[in-house]
């Protein structure tokens, strides 16, 4: 399957110039013999609304609006499905009297433009309960070309208001329910960086951010089941207000406990990702431990009980590993490229600090279009400290952005240790969020 993510940077309420920035991007990328093309949430109308007097003006009918029509053209013009989030106004007037309906949602249309799915978010991050209601549930379906489909968007990814225990995994539980071979995530996701340090490296991806998607994609992991699921994260880039997103859109595989990258934008790039599933990943994400040597052994050796995933020993194993990226070489062999260790500190000091996931990805370009053949690209995810409740933010000194979270208690922050490792929960801890 050839499936494109059209990652980009749309402005709120800047509806015809979002939809040249889409068109500019595709037009560049000319792609050909796609099967599927995933656009980010609310894809032509921005995110960050404060009101729904705010979004109101940019509200579309039901897969009749703006977007649906963008859709229903550029799958006529790529012979392609077409998957695009919008701002959905329903027509109450058939059920009157009601009250007005308002959903953040997601429409798909075939390569023939007709509507063929539509899905309602569920999980409402706090700028959607401003104006939008929850949806009744995840997507799930069977569409032609694409098999079981699954859907969600964004915050359907994260426990229920960020409420629910970490291990409801109610999304995840919903793929596997349904057996879906293929999931859609279209997202606004955020970073916490400041947009100036966050836009230095554009064309690097976020790690920390697919770490994080990947951890709440967990029980697909454990599965193990016999048939590949595709996941799409269709993200987008850019700033709006103190809104800074994560971009790192990517198309991954889950197959018998194994997690293969297809391919991945970095997070600040403006591209259309284009991968085909049926071709050999670009690289596999595969769990490494702290110490150098002990990493440089179990890689050579291939030593399940530190690198597999399907490892029976991963609840008590997993606490000492984190997650790396591996370059698939055109070698054979199934054994994972020995990973380099870096300092993290300046030159000439010595390494100290909280452990970091490092790994030098052997030619670049097989990860993203924007990498520079020939030369070794560091990609760096730092695990974060853990917070100091004391120093901790009241919420009203908090980003807008970001909802003040209760931690989770000392039961479920000991089977996070015990089943996710020190970096998810890291993440958990301090507060990563995502709309």
């Amino acid at each position: 399957m050839r499936i494109a993510c059209l990652q980009f940077a749309p402005r709120v309420g800047d509806v015809n110039d979002n939809l040249n920035r889409a068109d500019a991007v595709l037009s560049r990328a000319n792609p050909e013999d796609l099967d599927l093309i995933v656009l980010p949430e609310l894809a032509f109308t921005g995110y960050n609304f404060r009101s729904l007097q705010h979004i109101s003006p940019f509200l579309e009918p039901t897969a009749a609006g703006i977007t649906s029509l963008w859709a229903r053209t550029a799958a006529l013009k790529y012979n392609c499905y077409v998957t695009a989030g919008y701002p959905e106004k329903v027509d109450v007037s058939p059920k009157w009297p009601a009250s007005p309906e308002y959903y953040n949602s997601t429409v798909m249309v075939n390569p023939d433009g007709e509507t063929v799915a539509h899905y309602r978010k569920t999980f409402l991050y706090y700028t959607d309960e401003t104006w939008a209601l929850e949806g009744t549930g995840f997507y799930s379906g069977s569409i032609p070309d694409l098999g079981d489909v699954a859907m969600g968007i964004c915050m359907d990814l994260n426990p229920y208001k960020f409420e629910a225990p970490w291990i409801a995994w109610e999304f995840s539980h919903h793929i596997l329910r349904v057996q879906a071979n293929l999931v859609i995530v279209s997202m606004a996701w955020l970073t916490r960086e400041d947009a100036t340090t966050y836009s230095q490296r554009p064309n690097d991806p976020d790690m920390e951010t697919l770490s994080y998607w990947i951890s709440r994609l967990e029980p697909l992991i454990r599965a193990e089941a016999e048939g590949e699921i595709i996941v799409v994260f269709a993200n987008r880039c850019g700033v709006e207000d103190e809104a800074v997103y994560a971009g790192t859109s990517a198309v991954l595989g889950i197959h018998s406990g194994e997690v293969n990258v297809y391919g991945i934008l970095g997070r600040g790039e403006k591209d259309l990702l284009v991968v085909d599933t049926s071709c050999r990943p670009t690289a596999k994400l595969v769990s490494q431990p702290n110490s150098a040597a002990s990493a440089a052994s179990s890689v050579e050796t291939g030593a399940s009980e530190s690198t597999a995933c399907t490892s029976p020993d991963i609840e008590a194993a997993i606490s000492k590993l984190e997650d790396e990226l591996t370059p698939i070489t055109e070698d054979i062999s199934d054994e994972p490229e020995e990973l380099t260790p870096i300092s993290k500190g300046n030159p000439g000091e010595p390494d100290e600090g909280t452990p970091a996931s490092e790994a030098i990805i052997k030619d670049p370009d097989t990860i993203h279009a924007s990498s520079h053949k020939g030369r070794d690209q560091v990609v760096t995810t730092p695990e974060p400290p853990m917070p100091d409740p004391a120093l901790s933010p009241t919420p009203t000194e908090r980003s807008p952005q970001f909802r003040p979270t209760t931690p989770p208690d000392q039961t479920e922050l000991s089977f996070l240790r015990n089943t996710l490792g020190p970096r998810i929960l890291c993440f958990e801890d301090c507060g990563l969020r995502s709309m």
